[in-house]
Parts: C-alpha cells; sequence; structure tokens
C-alpha cells in the first residue's frame, strides 16, 4: 500500500486506516478523512520465545488478548497498561505505564525491538544495537515516522496472584512522602495510589505470589464485584490497613470494568449491588461503542465539562502537582503511578543524565472547579508541568501551541530522522497530529 501511494505520485500526507472510534482515546481524529488510510489488520500473537524471553506481537494485538494468551503458558509482561482494548502498537507509538512502572518504566521500555515499514516502502527492524536511533525516536511519535508492523517486548514469569496491602493515609504531604517511599522499594511488585481528596489517599503495594491464603482471596475482576476504586475507598472510610490475594489477571484489569471511574459518569448507579448483580456482566461498553454513537453536541458538551488527562512528573514535584492539579481542575479521584524514566535518546526523558523516579498522574471526571474552562485551565496545567520537566500523555486534548509543545518534548532525535527518511511528505509532524491549536 505504500508503494501504491508512492507510484500515485504521494500526493497526500499517511496514516493508519483503523477507524478514529476504535481507539482508547476520547480523541476522535479529524485527520482520518483527509490523509492516505493504511490498512494494517496485523492482530496476532506471532511468537513466544522462551529461551530469549521475548514474545514477538502484531500492532494490534490487545492487553487482554496478550495477557490471555501467555498466562496460561506461565508468562506474562512486565508492563500490562490497564484497559483490555490497548493496543501493543497505541502504547508503543503513544506511551503505555502500569503500576509496575516503578521497576520496569513506560512500556516502550519494556520493548527490544521494533519492526517498521518506512515512507520509502522498506521494512527495517530496529534495536538498541541496530538502527538504534529509529528504536529510541519510535516511541511517541505517533505514527509518523512509518508503521509498526510488529515489536518484540520482554516476558518475565507470571505468578498466580499479586497480594496486595492497602494503606490509607491522610495529609498531603504524608501521602507524597509514603507513595514515594513505597515507589523506591525494588520489592514492591506494584505501586499505586488513588487520591480521594487533597488530604486523603490510599496508597496500594502489591507483590506477585503464587500462594495464597484462601480467606483473602478477592476475585475482583468478576461481574458482580463492585468497582475497584469503590472498594478501595473503604479502606480509608473504615480509616483500616488490609492485605487481599487478588487473582493475577484480576489485578492487571482492576479497573477495566470501571473503565477507572469514568463509568460512574456513564452510568451512575452502575456501581448498585442490584444493578452489579443483574446487569454487570454487560459492562463495561467498549469505548469505541460510546464514541460511535456519540453525537457531535454531547462531544463538545463532555470536552467542556470533562477531563481526561495523565501528567507525567518528577516524583520530588508531586505534592506542588497535586496542589496544582486541586486548584486548576479540582477532579477526584487521582490516579498515581510511579515510573522509573532512563535517559535514553528520544522524545521523552529525564532533564539530567541519571534515570529519574516520575509519577503519572491522572485525572479522570468532571471538574468542580467552578471556574473550569477547558481551554484555558489546561493551558494553566501543561504550563505547569512543562515548568517542572514533566510531560503530558498525547492521547488527551492538547492546547499547547507548537514552540510550548517542542518545548515540553525533545524533538532534536525526532526532527532528524524525519529529515533523513523523507517523513515530511509522508506523515505530520506529531504537533500537528494531536494538538488542537493545529487541528483548528
Amino acid at each position: 500500500q505504500v508503494r501504491e501511494w508512492k507510484n500515485e505520485g504521494s500526493k497526500r500526507y499517511m496514516c493508519t486506516g483503523r477507524p478514529g472510534w476504535l481507539t482508547v482515546s476520547l480523541r476522535v481524529g479529524k485527520y482520518k478523512k483527509i490523509h492516505k488510510n493504511i490498512m494494517i489488520n496485523l492482530m496476532d500473537v506471532l511468537e513466544v520465545d522462551s529461551e530469549r524471553q521475548v514474545v514477538r506481537v502484531e500492532p494490534l494485538v490487545t492487553m487482554g488478548q496478550l495477557t490471555a494468551h501467555l498466562n496460561p503458558m506461565g508468562w506474562t509482561i512486565p508492563v500490562v497498561p490497564e484497559l483490555d482494548d490497548l493496543t501493543v502498537g497505541g502504547l508503543i507509538m503513544g506511551t503505555g505505564i502500569e503500576s509496575s512502572s516503578h521497576i520496569y518504566g513506560l512500556f516502550q521500555h519494556t520493548c527490544v525491538a521494533y519492526e517498521l515499514v518506512l515512507a520509502d516502502g522498506s521494512l527495517v527492524r530496529c534495536s538498541p544495537t541496530e538502527n538504534s536511533d529509529l528504536f529510541y525516536a519510535v516511541p511517541w511519535s505517533c505514527g509518523t515516522l512509518g508503521f509498526l508492523v510488529a515489536a518484540e517486548i520482554k516476558m518475565i514469569p507470571a505468578k498466580k496472584y499479586v497480594k496486595i496491602h492497602y494503606e490509607p493515609v491522610r495529609g498531603l504531604r504524608k501521602i507524597c512522602e509514603k507513595f514515594t517511599e513505597e515507589s523506591k522499594k525494588k520489592e514492591n511488585s506494584f505501586v499505586e495510589g488513588l487520591v480521594y481528596s487533597l488530604e486523603e489517599a490510599v496508597i496500594m503495594t502489591g507483590v506477585l505470589t503464587d500462594e495464597a491464603e484462601q480467606s483473602k482471596i478477592n476475585r475482583i475482576g468478576n461481574y458482580y464485584k463492585p468497582w475497584f476504586f469503590k472498594h478501595v475507598e473503604k479502606y480509608l472510610k473504615a480509616d483500616r490497613t488490609g492485605v487481599e490475594y487478588i487473582p493475577s489477571r484480576h489485578y492487571y484489569h482492576r479497573h477495566t470494568r470501571s473503565i477507572f471511574w469514568e463509568l460512574q459518569d456513564i452510568i451512575p448507579f452502575g456501581n448498585n449491588p442490584i444493578f452489579r448483580y443483574l446487569f454487570g456482566w454487560m459492562v463495561p461498553p467498549k469505548i469505541s461503542l460510546l464514541k460511535l454513537t456519540q453525537g457531535e453536541a454531547i462531544r463538545k458538551l463532555y470536552e467542556q465539562h470533562h477531563v481526561v488527562q495523565d501528567m507525567l512528573v518528577p516524583m520530588k514535584s508531586l505534592e506542588k502537582s497535586i496542589q496544582t492539579f486541586h486548584v486548576d481542575l479540582n477532579v477526584y479521584p487521582l490516579w498515581l503511578c510511579p515510573f522509573i524514566l532512563p535517559n535514553n535518546p528520544g522524545m521523552v526523558h529525564p532533564k539530567g543524565d541519571e534515570a529519574e523516579l516520575y509519577v503519572d498522574i491522572g485525572a479522570y471526571g468532571e471538574p468542580k472547579r467552578k471556574q473550569f474552562e477547558a481551554r484555558a485551565s489546561m493551558r494553566q496545567m501543561e504550563k505547569f508541568v512543562r515548568s517542572v520537566h514533566g510531560f503530558q500523555m498525547l492521547y488527551a486534548d492538547c492546547y499547547m501551541t507548537r514552540e510550548e509543545f517542542w518545548d515540553m518534548f525533545d524533538g532534536s532525535l525526532y526532527h532528524k530522522l524525519r529529515e533523513q527518511m523523507n517523513c515530511k511528505d509522508a506523515f505530520p509532524e506529531v504537533y500537528d497530529k494531536i494538538c488542537k491549536a493545529a487541528r483548528h
């Protein structure tokens, strides 16, 4: 298809032909209508190499599909981003994170090789030792350097359960101190925080295990179970710590049924025990279905009165960041997920020469701030994130100017490769593809 596009005279930019409503991002890209759509129906797990401890997959393989395939074989991947429908391609070209990222980094840092079809129609493999510039430039490039057709991802042995410890913490400083301390411990397989108000949070740490106390097993993924974030809140309300054993796959997808806490805005009675018991098996609706059936008026309303953002900031700025989120948005719960950011080349790396501990702060829901105005409030947030050398996840609405965007991200390697590989006539620049200012 790329060669055909070349023979036709390379008139329009190319993009993947997967319809916008199918993506998990709430944004519907308008570029699909005007660009040349390249159909990439590659959705298979290609090989599981137990000796090298690597799994080779095509880009449309989803997280749900991958864990279902690997777990029975005794394997899993180090970072399993939460929602079942997230694809390997999206997690590499965009980004992905999970509560094990304080050990392994972002999803891209668990990948050992990519295979791409470039603008000239050639197939190239890249890794840290082979075409390394391309390997480091691909993550966060949103499909603007080439089409991903396969990826090799590290595997680790799977275990049956996650032994999870819940600890309510009160007082913002204490929350930040406790969260930082737990994130630095490599013996924690998982670290996650749910912040329910400016002064209240539950911090969870988990360890992978094959043994479990039968009386403490909680199959949180069963359709009739309470939503995970509501279950966690009970520990805060009762002001007590707790320990449970959650089957690994249930843990990996613990926020899937309630789409974190987004579903409470869509189905306010969704966590009611009667509803869960009778209709819980129908939940969650696919995000793609919600997008497909959403009218333009509803979409605009949603954009103005609803926020879905992930900001990645250095751990040392956590307290200041939560205060800023409180003032500018006032959305709770906030999701806290720590990750180590290695000093690799590419668009996203720490300011210094060393790897640095960062935290993803996820705000999903209806801002309670009285004067919330989507564009102005988000620009304020973006400015703060740039000031602490943080990054905004690119699946969300982004209101930065081109200069501000390239101030946040390091474009040196990316632009060099776009020049070298003649991408400029083939793909839009990443900013033009994702930023609101560029699309309106």
